[in-house]
């Protein structure tokens, strides 16, 4: 990580409500350590708006002892919700984790949190596993329409 991917991580998370960063990490502060290993384990990209601010932030990386299952992780800052950018990172990620021989994308989540599991539902048949107060959401990659797969503004064949 270089000094200027923590400062636009560092800016995108002071867009972020306590309950999104809640949300996303469980608490409302990121460690530089955690961001660190985040990193260090994960293909990660910061979206940025026209005037090169940082709005999104989402990861893929290996699940530990599931060859060919990826996690993605996805923020979005508050008032940039609601847009399509979630859809368009999380289906970013999809190709990527795709193409690079990953046969399932998993999300874990709070079973509270609607809008992910909404996105996760348009991505194609996913398959939620309720524990308690959280979701684990599993997309088979593989089975995802060509829409899913295919670069944002792209019609299928």
């Amino acid at each position: 990580m270089t000094a200027a991917d923590g400062d636009l991580i560092a800016a995108f998370h002071e867009q972020c409500s306590a309950p999104n960063l809640v949300r996303r990490w469980g608490r409302t502060r990121l460690m530089p350590r955690d961001l660190t290993r985040l990193l260090a384990q994960s293909r990660c990209w910061i979206g940025l708006d026209a005037d090169e601010r940082p709005l999104a932030l989402v990861c893929v990386g290996p699940v530990s002892r599931q060859p060919g299952v990826v996690d993605l992780g996805l923020q979005v800052a508050d008032d940039h919700q609601r847009r399509g950018i979630g859809t368009a990172l999380a289906r970013q990620a999809a190709r990527t984790a795709h193409s690079g021989g990953a046969h399932t994308l998993t999300v874990f989540t709070q079973a509270s949190n609607r809008p992910m599991l909404r996105l996760l539902d348009r991505l194609g048949p996913a398959r939620h596993i309720l524990d308690g107060p959280h979701a684990e959401v599993r997309l088979a990659l593989d089975a995802l329409g060509p829409d899913a797969l295919l670069p944002t503004g792209v019609a299928p064949p």
